[in-house]
């Protein structure tokens, strides 16, 4: 097989995992409500192809040890659940998973920053 038709079957692969099923899930109801999963979905591919003879070092000089072909390709995906999208009769929301952690660590970085800054100007008010 061709590094070509490696190429073009892992391509063709990936479009048809590659649908809007893959970041919002099945649709799910239940009181009153339809929520669908959403995810962050990332896609990798890599491929390669070598060929020339391959050579080995013996003794002081180097000596002819095949033909040295090598081809090969790969790919990859991750989906990561970011939120859900909710439905009811009071309207449409997109609910995010995690924004309370990313919160809190926030505010924790801001109330460092304003600590450090308040007792570098505190400093320069007793030097004088």
């Amino acid at each position: 097989m061709s590094a070509k038709n490696l190429i073009e079957g892992a391509v063709e692969h990936m479009q048809t995992s590659a649908s809007v099923k893959t970041v919002y899930g099945t649709p799910i109801t239940a009181d009153g409500k339809t929520v669908i999963p959403v995810a962050k979905v990332a896609y990798g591919f890599g491929a390669g192809s070598g060929s020339g003879p391959h050579t080995k070092k013996k003794g002081n000089g180097k000596q002819p040890e095949g033909t040295g072909e090598g081809e090969g390709a790969g790919g990859g995906v991750a989906a990561k659940p970011v939120g859900v999208v909710e439905i009811s009769e009071a309207g449409t929301k997109f609910v995010q998973f995690g924004a309370t952690k990313r919160l809190a660590f926030t505010a924790l970085i801001g109330a460092g920053i304003g600590g450090l800054v308040g007792w570098i100007f505190g400093r320069r008010g007793t030097r004088a």
